[in-house]
This record gives structure tokens, C-alpha cells and sequence, in this order.
């Protein structure tokens, strides 16, 4: 018989939801993750560019993103059991991050500079060293083909880039999260699939548990929402989203995939390139090829979801050739292919697109929420952030007032949990974009 008392509740079985139920199982939680999905990491987390990189605007950012290259280095370890169906590989290829117009590599130095991320200063002639393919000129601002200016010569060149040679991206996020499940059950966690929860249960302004279609009850004194784009969904059952400063929603958003040209093995020896000249991040995919996203410039239109299970999964015509027509203007001899492929999901995205790792005004109730698509990279380090957040405050502690501090597993940086409240300002330091 299935149990159905449990010391937290997680909804949710993508990668931060199984590497919060890793990191509580191995405290000696009794957990279990729910999910309407039929397997974990199947959703959003599967479409995932899961590309690791530490070039955020921010301190908190940035030492979250680093500390996480050393969870991926030594995933085998951090894990500490071997999932059947082998380990995701990490692909260290490194990141190049292009001194554009927008100044943004100025934050990010200072910032690497600051936490002691290692990286390297390449100017122009040395990016064409490094990266021959590469076209080193400049189109900022970014546009689309149907702008009148779109096809204007370019006015000038880059300034180089910084390269950061820890960063790299996994190349199959499913199986990742399938290895923090099974690492997670072997520590006594429990996951059930095709399961959707239907209401947060509450008694005297906490938590007392979940109920699911169909009627079953499942009680827990913690509810953990790592719910992604129904995120805005399960805080309005539980009742918290008009409490909460920073809210979420539903951006739908498409990656594409495209044939690397003739010659050129992307694959093996291709590296991860922000490109905020032209609005675009790509980096190497199976089969030799690139797969590309926009870091959404506002040229680009964002299409916001109010229902999550109902939108448009086909790749369009429309964004299909902007985000590939920016990647043959910096690598000219791309040929672009008559077939269009690529993947349509949801982010789940907060007001400042800066996650929201917190406690909520109903007790019990917690949020690994607004991701942006940008998150998988940090999954080891938020399990850590939100086991460490919910024992303390299920302890008494005050962290609307004092917000939990805790000292990262790999890097030992003092990590302040309070970055990521729902009580927050919007961060002007943002930059209200992903790169993966």
C-alpha cells in the first residue's frame, strides 16, 4: 500500500524538483515528488539547452552559477549511486561570451573578477585566432529579417570576448534528472507520475498537505511548489500569489536546431557562444549540429501562456528564421536548411526573470519557481539552498527578517538565500533575459 503521510510534498519531478528531494532524502526526509508527467524530467526540463555558465550580472548570480560547474564535474560523486541508465556527460567546451555594445561582459568581469571565476580576456585578433568561423563584426542592435534595417552593413567590429573554459552544457537534461531520482530513492524518496494535484490543504495558516484528482489525500506539514510554467497555477490554489512582490508566468519559447557547415565538426570542438550583439546564444548539438535560442531582445515578441497545457509546440516560421538568419551572420558560410526544426516549450519566469527560492505567508508552503529556462545549470546547488531553507525555517528561524545564509558544498561562498525572495524589489542589476 502507498504511503500517504510524507515529511515534504514536492509537485514536481523536473531537475530541481528531484535534486530538491535528492538533498532532503539525504537528510533523512521522508519526500515524495508528484508530477501529472509520466516520468521525471520529461517536461520543460527535457527541452532544456542545459547549458552551464556563470555569466550573470549579478554577485549572487554568478557564485551560484560557478559553484554548480563543480557540481556537474563531479556529478558521479555528488550523486554517490549509479543509475541504470547510465550518467549524463557534462561537455566542458567552455563559453564565449562576445564584448558587445551592450556592455554586458563589463558586469560580468567585475563579478568574476570579485568571486574568482576563471576566465580569459581575448581581444579581436584573438577571437579570429581561436574561432576562425566566426565572423568578429558587429550588427548591434539586434533586429529581425523583417526590420527595414536588418540587413544594414555591420558598423564595425567586436571588441573580443571573455572566455570561460569551466562552462559547457549537458547534453541530455532527461537522463540528468533520472540520475537525481534514482539518487534520491536510493535515500528513501518516494516519486509517483501521472499523478496532478488539485488542491494545497490548509488548516490555521499552514500547510497540512495535498489532495489529487480523483480524491486521494496525501498529508505533509511542507509543500514544495517546483511545479515551472504552472508555478502561477499552484500558488493561487495555495493561496499566495496576491501575498507575493515577484510573481511568475508562462513564456512560450522556441529553440532551433541547424546543420554546423561543411567541415566544421561543431560537435566536438564547437564551444558555447553568447552572442548579446545579435540577441542569440547556440552551442554544439548531437549529430554536428547548433542549436540556437534567443536571449529575447525586445525586437523579439514574447508570447505570455495563461494555460500551460494548451499552446502552440510548432516551431514558426517567424522566429524560426530570426534566430537562424543572427547565427549565418556569425558564421557566413552556415548554409541554411529549407526544413525547420527545433523545440517549443514553456519558461517559467518571474518579473525580473530572477528565480524565486523562498518560503511563502502560508506555513509550510515553499517555491523553487521562475526558473526562466536558464536554471538547470544551478539544480545541485538549489536543492542544497532549498533543503537548507526549509530545515531552517520548519526550525523556527525567521527568514523574512534574517535571511538564511549557507556556505556552498564546492566553492565555500556564503550563499544569501534572501537574493531569491518573493519579497524582493525588481533587481535593476537583471538582465531581464536567458541564455540557456
Amino acid at each position: 500500500m502507498r504511503g500517504t503521510s510524507f515529511d515534504a510534498v514536492i509537485i514536481g519531478a523536473g531537475v530541481i524538483g528531484a535534486a530538491t528531494a535528492f538533498e532532503l532524502s539525504k537528510r533523512g526526509w521522508k519526500t515524495l515528488n508528484l508530477d501529472k508527467a509520466h516520468a521525471a524530467g520529461v517536461g520543460p526540463t527535457a527541452a532544456s539547452c542545459a547549458i552551464v555558465r556563470a555569466h550573470y550580472s549579478t554577485w549572487d548570480g554568478v557564485a551560484m552559477a560557478y559553484e554548480n560547474f563543480h557540481y556537474w564535474d563531479d556529478w558521479a560523486d555528488y550523486l554517490g549511486f549509479e543509475d541504470e541508465l547510465g550518467l549524463a556527460t557534462y561537455h566542458r567546451s567552455g563559453t564565449v561570451l562576445f564584448k558587445g555594445a551592450d556592455r554586458h561582459w563589463e558586469k560580468v568581469v567585475e563579478q568574476f573578477d570579485a568571486i574568482g571565476v576563471p576566465y580569459e580576456d581575448w581581444d579581436t585578433a584573438t577571437l579570429q585566432e581561436r574561432i576562425p568561423r566566426y565572423s568578429t563584426s558587429a550588427f548591434w542592435p539586434p533586429s529581425r529579417p523583417e526590420d527595414d534595417d536588418s540587413w544594414d552593413q555591420p558598423s564595425g567590429d567586436l571588441a573580443g570576448a571573455i572566455y570561460t573554459p569551466g562552462s559547457g552544457y549537458v547534453s541530455d537534461p532527461q537522463l540528468a534528472t533520472h540520475n537525481l531520482q534514482r539518487a534520491a530513492e536510493h535515500n528513501g524518496a518516494e516519486f509517483r507520475f501521472n499523478e496532478e494535484v488539485v488542491e494545497i490543504r490548509r488548516a490555521k495558516g499552514a500547510v497540512t498537505g495535498v489532495a489529487l484528482t480523483g480524491g486521494a489525500e496525501i498529508e505533509a506539514p511542507v509543500v514544495v511548489n517546483v511545479a515551472g510554467p504552472w508555478s502561477f497555477l499552484v500558488n493561487r490554489m495555495a493561496g499566495v500569489e496576491e501575498t507575493m512582490r515577484i510573481k511568475t508566468r508562462a513564456l512560450r519559447h522556441e529553440v532551433h536546431h541547424i546543420p554546423a557547415p561543411a567541415g566544421f565538426d561543431y560537435e566536438h570542438t564547437g564551444m558555447h557562444t553568447s552572442d548579446g550583439d545579435q540577441a542569440i546564444y547556440f552551442r554544439p548539438e548531437v549529430g554536428n549540429h547548433i542549436l540556437v535560442g534567443s536571449e529575447d531582445p525586445d525586437c523579439d515578441p514574447k508570447l505570455w501562456i495563461e494555460d500551460p497545457d494548451t499552446f502552440d509546440r510548432e516551431v514558426s516560421e517567424a522566429q524560426w528564421k530570426a534566430q537562424v538568419y543572427r547565427v549565418a551572420r556569425r558564421i557566413p558560410d552556415l548554409k541554411i536548411p529549407h526544413e525547420r526544426k527545433g523545440v517549443v516549450d514553456l519558461y517559467d519566469v518571474s518579473d525580473d526573470w530572477i528565480p524565486i527560492y523562498d518560503r511563502s505567508d502560508l506555513d509550510g508552503f515553499y517555491m523553487a519557481i521562475g526558473t526562466s529556462g536558464n536554471q538547470f545549470k544551478n539544480a545541485g546547488g538549489v536543492g542544497h539552498l532549498m533543503a537548507e531553507l526549509i530545515a531552517a525555517c520548519q526550525g523556527g528561524h525567521d527568514h523574512d527578517s534574517d535571511p538564511v545564509r549557507l556556505r556552498a558544498r564546492y566553492t565555500g561562498l556564503e550563499l544569501n538565500a534572501g537574493f531569491y525572495s518573493r519579497n524582493r524589489e525588481i533587481n535593476p542589476n537583471s538582465s531581464f533575459s536567458v541564455n540557456g
